[in-house]
């Protein structure tokens, strides 16, 4: 009886021997395919696009003087009117230009200022905007601004607040396609990596897109917008 159980244990024994050995050889191989799999190559893409701006913002600043307010208003509003018929006559919607309140400046009001030496007593800043898609059309106009100048009208700019503003908003529309070159450009770049790699490319692990840029093309063509975005991705790579 005690040599049948010693049998037994010994049976038993060499039986979760085996099974501890076969599991062990499968852990282990498990090990190293989840390792293999694990191997990645991450790869950026980038798309580009130049396109004309389709809105313009265009800030008109002129300054008037005067010894008394009501003639000094009066003097706003007239030189205000003019530059409304102006753009008016060149093509741009009233609909599109905007007058702000004017700026009224009281030199005899400044503590630090002498006011025996103003020639006037009141200046005023007054801005007119116009917000156009019009692009070309209002970059024609503002070469033709002078005309208004040979009228009386002092035009001041060349402050960075003055200067014209021009806007892309089709992004929506290209958007899209972008993102389709940024991924494409990226995955030729992993296939290339695994060529030279000897490795096959797999499924992407994890992607992320980079936010669009809209800048100028360059200081003197701010009108053109050079619009990009980079996509990151990530792919599994194997023997």
């Amino acid at each position: 009886m005690k040599q049948e159980n010693t049998a037994s244990a010994l049976i038993l024994g060499a039986s979760i021997l085996l099974g501890l050995s076969v599991l062990g050889f499968q852990l282990a191989g498990a090990a190293i395919r989840i390792k293999a799999y694990e191997r990645s190559v991450t790869v950026k893409g980038l798309s580009e696009r130049e396109l004309p701006a389709n809105i313009v913002i265009w800030p008109i600043v002129f300054t008037e003087a005067g010894n008394k307010l009501e003639e000094l208003y009066a003097s706003i509003d007239e030189s205000t009117q003019k530059i409304k018929d102006f753009l008016s006559a060149k093509g741009i919607n009233l609909a599109e230009i905007t007058v702000s309140a004017p700026s009224i400046t009281d030199k005899f009001a400044q503590q630090y200022n002498d006011a025996t030496k103003a020639g006037f007593r009141y200046s005023a800043i007054q801005t007119v905007t116009v917000y156009s898609p019009k692009v070309a059309l209002v970059r024609d106009i503002m070469t033709g601004l002078a005309e208004l100048g040979k009228q009386g009208i002092a035009f001041t700019g060349g402050d960075y607040q003055n200067q014209p503003e021009y806007i892309f908003t089709g992004l929506n529309e290209i958007k899209p396609e972008m993102i389709q070159e940024a991924t494409t450009m990226a995955r030729e770049v992993a296939l290339k990596f695994s060529q030279d790699s000897s490795s096959q490319l797999g499924k992407i692990k994890q992607a992320s897109q980079g936010q669009f840029e809209i800048k100028p093309r360059d200081k003197n063509n701010p009108q053109i917008k050079k619009i990009r975005v980079v996509s990151t991705v990530e792919y599994y790579l194997s023997d």
